[in-house]
């Protein structure tokens, strides 16, 4: 079982359980995950959601070594996941109408970073850290990060995180407003948990408001996702991206054509 998700007082807590992996997302991890948020998004008793993850990291995105499958096998359905999987969950995860809170340890990247910008409150630990790494293997981004990070930070920071790929610290998302609170390392699951189980207890029918106002206010993930899902399906095919999997995958610095 690589997620889990307990119901208990009236808080989901969804746990990705793929430690020995850095809870990579392999298609078994995405639709359980998927099936977790539709779960606890369906049941009336639910009134807050904490997504977590087990072992050191919170997620360092696409498993790598099922893309590579992907990709020998037909590069131009290789990035067919971004549609079937990512966008799917970052669509359910963002329109849960009940508070969703987010404890994140260690790195949370790509993908990982896109589930975790849709919950509404974040936790870090200090020694947590971002990045977006798409670019490093020739892709562009997904899971929702070409509207998430704009909303965040602006585009001009936004740009920047995906183009260079650079990873950030705790102390920087704090600053920039990733995160709402970087606590230490071993209080990162209960100071978000704590922070569930007060909005779990809370004006329930207030929260559903908020979420519904913000939303609103910030439209246009939908679209984002789509054109995401174009720029990856085309860039999953080129000769750059190949290349740098593989460079990847052999612990060597990948040389880029433009091709």
């Amino acid at each position: 079982m690589t997620v889990r998700l307990d119901v208990s007082d009236g808080l989901a807590t969804i746990t990705l359980a793929r430690p020995d992996a850095h809870n990579a997302l392999d298609a078994a991890t995405k639709v359980a995950f998927q099936g977790a948020v539709d779960t606890a998004a369906g049941n009336s008793t639910v009134r807050a959601v904490l997504v977590t993850a087990e072992g050191k990291n919170f997620c360092v995105g696409q498993d790598l070594g099922e893309h590579v499958t992907a990709l020998e096998a037909d590069p131009s359905t290789a990035m067919d996941t971004v549609g079937v999987h990512y966008n799917p969950l970052i669509s359910a995860l963002k329109n849960i109408a009940v508070p969703v809170v987010v404890a994140i340890p260690g790195a949370c990247v790509g993908a990982g970073l896109g589930i975790a910008l849709v919950g509404d409150i974040r936790v870090a630990g200090t020694k947590s850290s971002f990045a977006t790494a798409f670019t490093g293997i020739g892709l562009a981004s997904d899971s929702g990060l070409s509207h998430s990070l704009v909303e965040s930070l602006g585009a001009s920071r936004a740009s920047a995180l995906i183009l260079l790929g650079d990873k950030i610290s705790a102390e920087q998302a704090l600053h920039w407003g990733l995160v709402h609170r970087v606590v230490p390392d071993d209080e990162v699951l209960a100071t978000a948990e704590a922070l569930a189980v007060k909005l779990a207890a809370g004006p329930t029918e207030a929260y559903r408001q908020v979420k519904s106002l913000v939303r609103a206010s910030a439209s246009g993930l939908s679209d984002a996702l789509d054109r995401e899902l174009a720029a990856q399906k085309h860039l999953g095919q080129t000769t750059d991206h190949k290349a740098a999997v593989d460079a990847f995958l052999s612990k060597q610095k990948p040389v880029f054509t433009g091709r």
